[in-house]
């Protein structure tokens, strides 16, 4: 068994164990439960983790060096390994800190007065900090004293972990291939790590460009680039694949992008008693020298004939690069094409090269752009036709432009050609897009979230005849669905549909860039809180050396009419208590942060709902790796006298940063009243939680809460196939939160 294998496994509630890892028990089951194997479950619900009776039984089979690796690498996993001790020894108690004794201790290391130095080198004024009471210095954030985890196992329930099998991680593998909505991060990741260990399956469609990326690579990795050709449909799939394996994301984000991105985070200002840093020139140096372009002959030669063996004229090749005509002059230049288009065998890049460089294509965008601005609704709405999934993706703003009755009339024409998770993505949508004055929050590719007013052309209509478009537009999509769950047969008569599947959306946008390492869910779940308190925590700087690295967690109560921020700023807030400021990270082992939020507090004192949020503070964006998350549990979360409070049996959920862009990230919203915490993950800019605008929190919380649920779309499903749905898991067809678990599956619904 490889880590790799089983971290793919647990993230979807399973543990793979390999048949080769039975000893020579395997040939009857024992008759009692194993020493060993009954120490091996008592550790695993030490981290929060059951077994349910067939991977019990198959552990029972394995072997002792078997059983070792996996405990050892469930530690890994869960964090058990890394540093989680705070600033503060006690930090759930006041221990006396205010701004005086900062102000005094500034002076005190500016003008070398008396009093006790630190390992750090900073005086400590008599009758400021309470020394006793930190790990480290409380004026600049460094820590000393490092603590083991001495709490395991409060967790009040256990996350059920299955058993999988070869087949279990193949069958997962062919979800991922077959998802037809595009990978998360995690998803991702997943996939790329099974690509690595398992062959690839013969003769699976991958519906996703995104998803062909990690197949092309695994390809070229196997040194069979040929094979890969199958999977480029066009230039831009070329391109996609050349950016990804440069900046490592699926998506094509502009280099400015990058760069405006890189040197927004590089702004920094820090005034202490040691010096003043600001954003550094070097840093857009390094930036556009990170994006420089160079490549071997090898794979000049291997792109070169990828793109003279694309299907289509040199013409319609041209028409697709003309949108990232920039980028493809750089592409071109580094990977030496003009000289590889001399070749005989490459007549048809030397062609597309000559009517790229002289432009003699026409753009289908300038033509449809064209007759817009002419308001010629037949020339538009046939050349829309053309293109269903581009008509979908317009088909609000053509609505408006041209009328709802013709643009209507000409998207059903082809309504058939557009994917599911269009569909549906118009239905949920159309509420929010179709109502006056109501701003949106959208994700610009490379960028972090951004707040549009609505569209202007909404002010033409009046109420009714905008109902009557959402109306529409939700009817359409609706019987288009209906219809394709009706055209498929089945011999069912009845169905289940767990009642947690309601709250659970669909897989549809809003794709998640950061890693889930323990059971993943779906951005907008919402996790009932089961006890008084709410623990977030935060850990980086694992495996980086000791260096000034200052990440902040925070939190941001709001109330009607007024909010209020606990951060290294204000340790202590109504209901908010933090653990301290650390700025500075050991060498290797990393270190934490956490906040308290007390319920009954925060319900009393009138708290609608409270933000998680964390920022990089230092210059540049969040860590790499940086771990956040929270804690839970309907029993009481102890803190050990080093103020460690990390247990991994308490983690409700987690997220780990893997992308380099992001300065702020919002993680998680508590609903104070209803006592549920929603997982949303949302990029910011700002070192500070006071740089983050809670309009748009509240549009993205909006926007979730208007995404199809897993239990609606079953529903629809249900209505269309005449399925009589049953209250009890007993039916022809039964779908249950583990069955939504593996949410690439869930896809499958969405048929095209």
């Amino acid at each position: 068994m490889t880590s790799a294998l089983l971290s793919v496994s647990l993230r979807q509630k399973a543990v793979y164990v390999p048949v080769r890892a039975s000893g020579d028990t395997a040939a009857g089951l024992p008759p009692t439960l194993p020493e060993a194997t009954a120490l091996l479950v008592a550790n695993l619900a030490q981290l929060g983790y059951g077994v349910t009776e067939p991977l019990l039984r198959a552990l029972e089979l394995t072997t002792a060096d078997f059983q070792t690796q996996l405990l050892e690498a469930m530690r890994e996993l869960t964090g058990v390994r890394k540093n989680w001790t705070p600033l503060a020894k006690g930090w759930d108690t006041l221990n006396g800190e205010s701004r005086l004794d900062h102000v005094l201790a500034f002076f005190a290391n500016l003008f070398k007065a008396e009093g006790p130095r630190l390992p750090c080198g900073h005086v400590i004024p008599p009758n400021t900090f309470p020394l006793e009471r930190y790990n480290g210095c409380p004026f600049c954030g460094t820590p000393f004293e490092f603590a083991a985890i001495e709490h395991l196992g409060q967790g009040s329930k256990l996350k059920v972990l299955d058993l999988w099998r070869e087949a279990g991680l193949a069958s997962f593998l062919c979800d991922l291939l077959t998802s037809k909505t595009a990978l998360d991060a995690t998803q991702a990741d997943s996939l790329r790590l099974l690509l690595a260990e398992l062959p690839l399956p013969a003769d699976v469609p991958i519906a996703m460009k995104e998803t062909r990326l990690a197949v092309i690579d695994a390809y070229v990795q196997l040194g069979q680039a040929a094979r890969a050709q199958p999977l480029l449909a066009t230039p831009t799939d070329v391109l996609r694949y050349l950016w990804y394996k440069k900046t490592g994301f699926a998506q094509v984000v502009e280099p400015k992008s990058i760069l405006k991105r890189r040197l927004k985070n590089a702004y920094h200002a820090r005034w202490s008693a040691d010096h003043n840093v600001e954003a550094l020139p070097q840093e857009q140096v390094q930036a556009r020298a990170d994006l420089k372009l160079k490549y071997s002959r090898r794979e000049a030669a291997m792109v070169a004939g990828w793109l003279n063996a694309l299907p289509g004229s040199p013409q319609q090749l041209c028409e697709t690069m003309h949108p990232k005509r920039g980028m493809w002059v750089r592409f071109i230049r580094a990977l030496r094409l003009a000289e590889y288009s001399k070749r005989p065998a490459l007549a048809k890049l030397r062609e597309t090269l000559d009517v790229f460089y002289n432009q003699t294509y026409e753009v289908w965008q300038g033509r449809v752009n064209h007759f817009r601005l002419r308001a010629e609704a037949g020339p538009t709405l046939a050349l829309l036709q053309q293109r269903p999934g581009l008509f979908a993706r317009s088909l609000f703003a053509t609505m408006l432009w041209f009328g709802a009755e013709p643009t209507v009339a000409a998207f059903a024409a082809v309504l058939d050609q557009v994917p599911a998770r269009l569909l549906l993505t118009l239905a949920m949508y159309a509420e929010i897009y179709f109502t006056p004055g109501a701003p949106r929050v959208v994700k610009p590719i490379g960028g972090g979230s951004r707040v549009i007013k609505a569209n202007q052309h909404l002010s033409n209509y009046t109420a009714e005849q905008l109902q009557a478009m959402k109306t529409a537009v939700v009817a359409l999509c609706q019987q288009a669905m209906r219809q394709r769950f009706a055209a498929q047969p089945t011999t069912s008569r009845t169905v289940y549909i767990a009642p947690a599947l309601f709250k659970m959306p669909v897989a549809i946008g809003d794709r998640s860039d950061t890693v889930q390492d323990l059971p993943a869910a779906l951005m907008g779940t919402h996790f009932a809180v089961e006890g008084e308190t709410v623990r977030l925590f935060m850990q980086w700087g694992t495996g980086l050396p000791a260096q000034h690295l200052d990440m902040d967690l925070s939190c941001t109560v709001a109330y009607v009419g007024k909010t209020e921020s606990c951060s290294f700023a204000q340790l202590v807030i109504t209901g908010c208590q933090h653990s301290g400021d650390i700025q500075h990270i050991p060498d290797q082992i990393g270190t934490a942060e956490y906040i308290e939020l007390d319920l009954p507090a925060l319900q009393q004192a009138g708290a609608q709902y409270v933000t998680f949020a964390c920022n990089a503070y230092s210059s540049g964006a969040l860590s790499p790796n940086l771990t956040v998350g929270w804690m839970n549990s309907q029993h009481p979360m102890r803190i050990s006298s080093s103020g460690v409070a990390y247990d991994p049996s308490c983690v409700q959920h987690q997220v780990r940063v893997t992308q380099g862009l992001s300065k702020g990230l919002v993680f998680g919203a508590l609903d104070v009243a209803r006592r549920e915490i929603i997982w949303l993950e949302m990029a910011f800019e700002g070192q500070l939680v006071q740089n983050l605008n809670l309009t748009n929190v509240q549009l993205l919380l909006r926007k979730l809460e208007s995404k199809l649920s897993i239990g609606e779309l079953l529903t629809l499903k249900a209505q269309a196939q005449h399925l009589e749905l049953v209250d009890e898991p007993e039916a022809d067809e039964v779908y249950t939160a583990a069955w939504a678990q593996n949410t690439a599956a869930v896809t499958q619904l969405l048929l095209d």
